[in-house]
């Protein structure tokens, strides 16, 4: 029997071990952040005892990967001196640093919108003006669900923008005019094979994952093979093994990769019940070299997240084909404490569902995307 270790004890771990159970295999947590959510399997976190912690949980599992990207690298390179570790140290570093990531993309010929590196106010100005504003301001590490990034649309707000990130340097990217926000989600073993998902959109408000519907309604051939052409250049260049996402623009000119997440990702989380192979399951195949599972949708999908409170249970319940997954975690604003995933056969049949179940679901925002009856 295998154990997996994962560096992390979120919600994208504990789904992770819940899909690798019927696969006969155990868990083992490391937490990182001193408020571990898991509530599952075996969690090392005592910020007091960290060194025999790690050299505990390390002796205790046979390969190691990792539910969120922010983490040391110190760490990381530990982990992988002891055991495998998979995504590797090098995908981890350039994923968590957007300077690097960017300089991927553009070395692989992948499009992304103008961008520029700044170290003080001085640069942060010269480089708005010189890119043209709006744009926007990211710290180049840490960032994530919106924290860390500023639009600034005047001279006057860099100064603001730049107190308001609080980090040492800065990327200053254009203001993408996108119609709407797309992800790939893909796995890859060591063998080279890779497994990829339909390409799906995504509604953020606020920096926040609100909604994905999966497939993305009305994309090409030609779309979906692009988009796959990108993450399998990636995915070969850094010998990858593991889930890893792209997200992406979808202009009028075409694809723009925005960033990227080495790891399960939220955009993902419809193939848990959309698919024939969620992306959990297959990334513990991929770092455990088992065979990739199809990825073909049943149908078409919508995730809600339940972001800060929790949706109506008994109400949600009540609903076909319409799945409710709770975290575990308490209730605070902008704290993802679950999701809701909704199958259906077509889209104006998911549309149908999705407007039903909302009305489960406190304090959800509007909905903004390509099924026209919500518009």
């Amino acid at each position: 029997m295998k154990r997996v270790g994962i560096l992390g004890a979120g919600q994208l771990g504990r789904m992770m071990a819940l899909a690798g159970y019927p696969l006969a295999l155990e868990f083992v947590f490391y937490d990182t952040s001193g408020s571990p959510s898991a509530n599952i399997g075996k969690i090392y976190s005592d910020p007091h005892n960290e060194q025999q912690e790690l050299m505990d949980f390390l002796n205790e599992v046979d390969v190691v990967t990792y539910e969120f990207e922010h983490l040391p690298i110190d760490l990381a390179k530990k982990v992988a001196d002891r055991k495998p570790l998979f995504p590797s140290v090098q995908a981890l570093a350039i994923c968590q640093n957007r300077e690097l990531e960017k300089n991927l993309f553009v070395s692989m010929g992948i499009p992304v919108s103008p961008f520029r590196i700044v170290n003080d106010q001085s640069q942060l100005r010269h480089a708005a003006k010189q890119l043209g504003m709006p744009v926007v301001a990211k710290s180049l590490t840490q960032g994530y669900d919106g924290k860390g990034q500023a639009v600034i649309s005047s001279a006057g707000e860099c100064d603001q923008a730049w107190e308001q990130i609080n980090h040492s340097r800065l990327i200053v990217e254009s203001f993408v005019r996108f119609n709407r926000e797309l992800s790939l989600v893909a796995t890859r073993n060591s063998k080279g094979e890779t497994a990829m998902y339909p390409l799906v959109e995504n509604n953020h408000q606020h920096g926040i994952l609100r909604y994905t519907l999966a497939p993305a309604p009305a994309v090409s051939p030609e779309i979906q093979h692009q988009a796959e052409s990108y993450l399998a250049k990636i995915m070969s260049h850094l010998n990858y093994v593991g889930v890893l996402t792209i997200e992406l623009f979808e202009t009028d000119d075409g694809l723009l990769a925005n960033e990227m997440a080495p790891r399960v990702h939220n955009s993902g989380h419809w193939s848990m019940d959309g698919a024939h192979t969620g992306q959990f399951e297959n990334h513990l195949r991929a770092i455990l070299d088992l065979p990739l599972g199809e990825t073909t949708p049943h149908g078409v999908s919508a995730m809600v997240n339940l972001v800060g409170q929790h949706a109506d249970t008994a109400g949600v319940l009540s609903l076909t084909d319409t799945h409710l997954h709770h975290y575990g975690k308490t209730e605070r604003p902008n704290r993802k404490v679950g999701h809701i995933n909704i199958n259906a056969n077509h889209y104006d049949a998911l549309t149908e569902k999705l407007i039903r179940c909302l009305q489960h679901v406190p304090g959800h925002y509007p909905l903004d995307c390509s099924l026209s009856p919500l518009k």
